[in-house]
């Protein structure tokens, strides 16, 4: 199965994907307050925060991994873009999907699942976030990795498009 075959973008909600882990859009604090973050903690539980607590702050750029409570995913996987009330920058948007990527292969899970990290609360460009994030998992499952599947869940259309577009762009 070739890079582009692995990559599957989809329009609707994260956190129901069946996947082993969802990927939250999430400050270097771990408080999972609004957005990507919020829908994560109401359908997952309280444990999910819970377990954010006893991780603390992480450095923003970098990712976290915790079980998933109520969820269909096992994990989530907290891609640090941000500091919590500040925009996520380019730079950090990359660092942290490819620290997202490390923990699932350091976990030797199969299956992922991202949202466009930074894009709500943060403010990043979408039409951006989706090539830095698209470049970014092309480049990890060009190398050693457990994973088999990434997908790509947008929440509305527009953005779902957008990745799309930049998904079809990608050489084969």
């Amino acid at each position: 199965m070739g890079t582009k075959e692995k990559i599957r973008i989809l329009q609707g909600d994260l956190t129901e994907q069946s996947v082993d882990a969802v990927v939250n859009a999430a400050n270097n604090d771990l408080q999972l307050g609004g957005g990507v973050a919020g829908a994560i903690r109401r359908k997952g539980g309280m444990v999910i925060q819970d377990e954010c607590d006893q991780i603390g702050t992480i450095p923003v750029g970098e990712a976290a991994i915790t079980g998933a409570g109520a969820l269909k995913a096992r994990h989530v996987i907290h891609a640090a873009s941000m500091s919590l009330g500040r925009p996520t920058t380019e730079e950090n948007l990359r660092l942290s999907t490819r620290n997202s990527l490390l923990r699932a292969r350091e976990k030797g899970l199969r299956s992922i699942a991202f949202p466009a990290v930074g894009t709500g609360i943060a403010g990043f460009p979408v039409q951006r976030c989706a090539e830095v994030m698209l470049e970014e998992v092309v480049a990890h499952l060009q190398g050693a990795t457990s994973l088999e599947s990434v997908r790509f869940v947008l929440y509305d259309a527009s953005a779902y498009q957008v990745f799309r577009d930049v998904y079809e762009a990608l050489p084969e």
